[in-house]
C-alpha cells in the first residue's frame, strides 16, 4: 500500500479516520503530532510553551520528511503542517487526502480541548482563522477532498477508502 497522507484543520478527524483507514487496510499509521512527542519526548503542547512554534514546526518538518522516505500506510499530518513550504513540495505525487471541516463541526469536535495550543481562547474565532489561512494550502497538496461535515467517522473511512481504491 502506497502512503496515503491525511491532512484537514484541527477537528477534521484526520486520526481517528487514519487509524480505522489503516486497520482497513492492513497497513501501518502514523501521526506527525505523535513523531514529533515521541522523537522530543515531551508533548506538543509543551513544545509550543518551551520553545514556540517555529522550533515545533521544524521539528514537524522533519519527522514527516522522515514518515515519507519510509512509507507506511496512512500518515496523518498535524493541522498546520501545510504551512510549510518544504513539506508542501515533498506532498507532491503523494496520495493526499484532505478532510473538510466547517467551523461548527470542527469546533464541535475539538471543544476547549486545551492539548491543542493554537486554539486556546476563542475556538470558533481561531478555526475561522485558521480556515481562511490554510484551505489554499489543503487544496494545493489533495488529491482528493472528502466533506465531513455532519458524516460519522464511518462514513467518511468509506468515502476515503472509495475514493483512494478508485484510483
Amino acid at each position: 500500500m502506497t502512503t496515503v497522507v491525511l491532512v484537514g484543520a484541527p477537528g477534521a478527524g484526520k486520526s481517528t479516520v487514519g487509524r480505522r483507514l489503516a486497520r482497513r487496510w492492513g497497513v501501518g499509521f502514523r501521526d506527525s503530532d505523535q513523531l514529533v512527542e515521541a522523537e522530543a519526548g515531551t508533548t506538543v503542547a509543551d513544545i509550543f510553551v518551551d520553545e514556540g512554534e517555529s522550533a515545533f514546526r521544524s521539528r514537524e518538518r522533519e519527522v514527516i520528511a522522515r514518515a515519507l522516505d519510509h512509507p507506511d500506510g496512512v500518515l496523518a499530518l498535524g493541522g498546520g503542517a501545510v504551512l510549510d513550504a518544504t513539506t508542501r513540495a515533498r506532498l507532491v505525487g503523494v496520495p493526499c487526502v484532505w478532510l473538510r471541516v466547517g467551523v461548527a463541526d470542527a469546533a464541535r469536535r475539538v471543544g476547549l480541548n486545551t492539548s491543542r495550543p493554537l486554539l486556546l481562547g476563542n475556538v470558533r474565532g481561531t478555526l475561522m482563522t485558521l480556515l481562511d489561512e490554510r484551505t489554499p494550502l489543503y487544496e494545493e497538496v489533495a488529491t482528493w477532498s472528502i466533506d465531513t461535515d455532519g458524516r460519522t467517522i464511518d462514513e467518511v473511512v468509506e468515502a476515503v477508502a472509495v475514493a483512494v481504491e478508485a484510483s
